[in-house]
């Protein structure tokens, strides 16, 4: 599973790799403004956006872009690691979920 991490602080971008990497899961971080976003969350199976540390503009152009593919958002205003490692630990319950309907 391939996540984008939207927003944050740079000083805690390995931390975010590493809660990423314990829970199994790839994560692209953004933490600084990126041309054309919206081209690089394609194939993205989830996107979280730390919206207190995120531009509107770059906000729009991921939700966009993630609508625009089916890709499931996650919207929180703090930006430590607990809150990502909730993120992903409910991106793991929905994906073991689907997985189970699958079976």
């Amino acid at each position: 599973m391939c996540i984008a991490l939207i927003g944050g602080m740079d000083r805690l971008e390995k931390h975010y790799l590493e809660e990423a990497e314990r829970s199994g899961v790839s994560l692209r971080v953004f933490t600084r403004s990126e041309v054309n976003i919206g081209s690089k969350l394609k194939n993205m199976d989830a996107v979280v956006i730390f919206t207190n540390k995120v531009s509107h503009n770059v906000k729009k152009q991921a939700m966009t872009a993630a609508k625009a593919n089916g890709i499931p958002v996650f919207m929180h205003h703090s930006c430590g690691v607990c809150t990502l490692r909730d993120c992903l630990n409910c991106l793991l319950i929905m994906n073991g979920n689907d997985r189970m309907q699958e079976a």
